[in-house]
This record gives structure tokens, C-alpha cells and sequence, in this order.
């Protein structure tokens, strides 16, 4: 466990599973398990980018961070304090430290709101201005967002994706919070807005001195506004590390394959890269592969990585969860081409298919 003094957001062994019953009695028959062990550090000031393909349980651990979503076990510590399990009214209180900023724009906001009474309703349900003091602050945050006080008036229909996003960023800074989770904030606008929005957050985390858990599937865009970036599969982190270590030298084979798909604009750097195909599709969390969760896809899994569930251990500050990389004393393996089919598979029936 990390130093009180180093530790902002902390989670240890985080699980959130989601109960599938059947029939009339609704008999508990299997779990989806979204977020399965995850421990995971955010500094004070920093923005932690956390990556991985859809369904891989990002949002997931992301509310549970902020207790939108209980857990099912671990903890949660913020600044500190285990706030894994404290009472609703203190949680509450706790709410005006902890923000999030939705992925979707059109739907996150009320559509029979104006946009002041949007952006109000956090000061009135902290009890943090009353009268003109609470149109005075609408307006300063809208400036700060960079929309007008005029807009205001406005229902959130007459606003492009870029300004409604922005007006939800303004109703997330509206209680001066501390720590931000901003679930995919960007990826249902232009690119041209994608580029504003993320200047926006990173200009007001210079400002207000914000630390943001960043959540995206463009790695481009991670890259541009993360210090350090955690690579998430099936439920489970495969691996953490700055952002320059992890972009320049990736470990993990899945990250590996992540970063070769990013679009280079120069033809002939594209041209000689190599990319890595993963075959198949990512197992669906109601039934995760046994060992290592990512062998059913990966081109260089062998026996141990089917059984054998691999630990997220530290090379000099390289978290990686890879058996290849642990017996290679924390070097990068050579992850070449399309993902084969894993030799061994077929002398196990038991085992799931590949594909």
C-alpha cells in the first residue's frame, strides 16, 4: 500500500460483479465480472489515462471509484481515507470533492433544463449559494468552459456535441472538486471538437489544480493528456506505466497489439511498421478465460499462461501482468504479425476455443 502522503485516489483489489439470475424465482445462476481485482494509485495533480477495448470494465471501475457504482469487494481510499463503505449522507458530502464528466453529451443532460438551471443544481443541492450569488456562478463557470452567460437561457437541444460537453464539464466543476473521472469525454465528438475539449481540461487542471482518471479507447488522445496510462482487459489492469515508457516500450503483448493499430499520418513510417492482428473478439466477462485472460488471443501464450493467472508486478516503475515478461526479467518480447491459434489448446478439450 502506498504512503498516506503519496496516495490521492487509491484502490486495492477492487471486484465488482453483476449477478445474472434466471427464472421465475430469479435463481442467482452466474456473475458478470466487470472489474475483478483491480489496485490501482492516482497521484494528487496528475491525469491517470486508463485504456482498453469496449467491455474491457473501464466505466465500471470508474463509478465504483466514485461509488456510483458499489462494490463488490476492496476498497476505495481518497485522500487518504477508506471510503469503501462510509454512510450515504457522508458519501454525499464526499460528492463535492468527486466528479464525473458523462461520455455522452445528448444524453447526460436534461432536455427540459435550461442550461443555467443545469449547471445550478449542484450549487443547490450542496447548499453552496442561494439567490444571485447562484446566477453569478453559472455564468463564471459557462466563461470558464468557454461558452456565455447568455447561453444560460438555452436548452441543452439548441448546442452543438462540443458545448453540451462543455456544459458538462461546467456542471462537474460547479462544487470546486478535486479529483475528476471523465469516461470517455471525447469520443463522441468531431476530432476537430475532440482537440478543444481536451485542451479545455488540460487548461483547467492547470488552473484549479484538478487530478483527472481519464477514460478512453483513442490512445492517441491518451497519450496527448495522460502522465501515466493503465492498460485494462477483460476486468483486469495488464499493465501501468508513464506515458512515455509505456508509448515508447510496451510490454505487454495486448498493449503491444493496441499501439500498433494507432493511424500514423506519415505513409512511409506506416508502411514499414509491422502491425499485430489479434484474432478473435474479447471474451465476454460473464465467462472469462481461465489463467492469463488475454491467452485466448495472444501470439506468444504457452502452457503457464493458460493456467496460471499472471501477478501485475513492478520493473523500476513498469507494471506489467505478463508470464513471458516475468521470465524474461522485465524485457520486452517480440510480438510479431496476426495471433496464431495456441498449439497446445487442441490436447485440452476443456480448453475454450481460441477463435
Amino acid at each position: 500500500m502506498a504512503e498516506p502522503a503519496t496516495r490521492f485516489v487509491e484502490v486495492n483489489d477492487l471486484t465488482k460483479y453483476f449477478p445474472v439470475t434466471h427464472g421465475v424465482f430469479s435463481r442467482h445462476v452466474a456473475d458478470v465480472k466487470a472489474v475483478d481485482g483491480v489496485s490501482l494509485t492516482i497521484k494528487r495533480g496528475e491525469t491517470l489515462g486508463l485504456v482498453g477495448e469496449s467491455g474491457s470494465g473501464k466505466t465500471t471501475l470508474g463509478r465504483c471509484v466514485l461509488r456510483l457504482l458499489e462494490p463488490t469487494s476492496g476498497q476505495v481510499f481518497f485522500e487518504g481515507e477508506d471510503i469503501t463503505h462510509v454512510p450515504r449522507r457522508v458519501m454525499r458530502s464526499l460528492r463535492k470533492q468527486m466528479q464525473i464528466i458523462f461520455q455522452d453529451p445528448y444524453a447526460s443532460l436534461n432536455p427540459r433544463m435550461t442550461v443555467g438551471d443545469i449547471v445550478a443544481e449542484p450549487l443547490v443541492i450542496h447548499h453552496l449559494a442561494r439567490g444571485k450569488e447562484i446566477d453569478a456562478r453559472v455564468h463564471e463557470l459557462l466563461r470558464t468552459v468557454g461558452l456565455s452567460p447568455y447561453h444560460a437561457n438555452r436548452y441543452p437541444h439548441e448546442f452543438s456535441g462540443g458545448q453540451r460537453q462543455r456544459i458538462g464539464v461546467a456542471r462537474a466543476l460547479a462544487v470546486d472538486p478535486k479529483f475528476i473521472v471523465a469516461d470517455e469525454p471525447v469520443s463522441a465528438l468531431d476530432v476537430s471538437i475532440q482537440a478543444q475539449v481536451v485542451n479545455l481540461l488540460q487548461d483547467l487542471q492547470e488552473r484549479l489544480e484538478l487530478t483527472y482518471l481519464f477514460i478512453a479507447h483513442d490512445l492517441s488522445v491518451v497519450r496527448h493528456i495522460s502522465d501515466r496510462v493503465a492498460v485494462m482487459y477483460v476486468g483486469k489492469l495488464v499493465e501501468v506505466a508513464d506515458r512515455g515508457e509505456l508509448y515508447e516500450r510496451p510490454l505487454h503483448p495486448y498493449t503491444q497489439a493496441l499501439l500498433s493499430a494507432i493511424p500514423i499520418p506519415d505513409p512511409r513510417i506506416e508502411a514499414r511498421r509491422e502491425r499485430i492482428i489479434l484474432q478473435g473478439d474479447i471474451p465476454s466477462p460473464l465467462n472469462p478465460p481461465s489463467g492469463c485472460r488475454f491467452h485466448t488471443r495472444c501470439p506468444i501464450a504457452y502452457d503457464r499462461c493458460i493456467t496460471e493467472v499472471p501477478e501485475l508486478l513492478s520493473y523500476n516503475g513498469h507494471q506489467v501482468a505478463c508470464h513471458k515478461v516475468q521470465e524474461l526479467g522485465g524485457a520486452q518480447p517480440q510480438v510479431r504479425g496476426a495471433a496464431p491459434a495456441i498449439h497446445n489448446l487442441a490436447a485440452d478439450p476443456t480448453t475454450p476455443n481460441p477463435a
